[in-house]
């Protein structure tokens, strides 16, 4: 694996949803790190890839009230421990769950294990609303996927909030997630 700056040279095999998050970062002026890899299911693969970028991987879940009428997209560092009850209370609903892989699909263009923040860019029914970890704002630099598991980037944390999310329409709710 070796760090590359912007959109591959070698457009060749990849995906159109992958093609699509560069164009949409391009087209924004978003300077970002780029690492291509075999597929990344876990938080434990992205240990190496996190290396080479320089950043530690955002921790992304998918979650969904009991009706599967309410959706959040949670972003929090992946070393970080995720405990519905905290989280439940801090926006105000109950018995939230990990959403089936068919809502990421439906939402966001993404399927399990390549779930990311960019996917908000195909979420223009605003289906998923955005939860960010407050650690991870204080972050200067986020990773992530484009959209596809074989690949991390890595993103300035102003560029993600100040640019990236107003281009999505989507605003974000910042929550406090304990570590212990």
């Amino acid at each position: 694996m070796q760090l590359s700056q912007g959109r591959p040279a070698d457009l060749g095999g990849r995906l159109d949803k992958e093609l699509r998050t560069y164009d949409f970062l391009d087209r924004l002026g978003i300077s970002y790190g780029r690492v291509d890899h075999e597929a990344a299911m876990t938080m434990e693969a992205c240990v190496a890839i996190d290396q080479v970028l320089g950043t530690t991987m955002c921790k992304n879940l998918l979650l969904c009230n009991r009706q599967c009428t309410d959706f959040y997209l949670l972003l929090l560092p992946g070393d970080k421990p995720f405990k519905t009850s905290i989280l439940s209370k801090q926006i105000g609903t109950s018995r939230l769950s990990f959403a089936d892989g068919e809502y990421m699909e439906r939402f966001l263009d993404i399927t399990p294990g390549s779930l990311s923040v960019l996917g908000l860019m195909n979420d223009w029914e605003h289906h998923v609303r955005l939860l960010i970890d407050r650690e991870l704002l204080d972050s200067q630099m986020i990773g992530c996927h484009p959209c596809v598991n074989t690949a991390s980037l890595s993103l300035s944390t102003r560029d993600l909030i100040d640019t990236i999310l107003p281009a999505t329409a989507h605003d974000y709710t910042v929550v406090d997630l304990p570590r212990a």
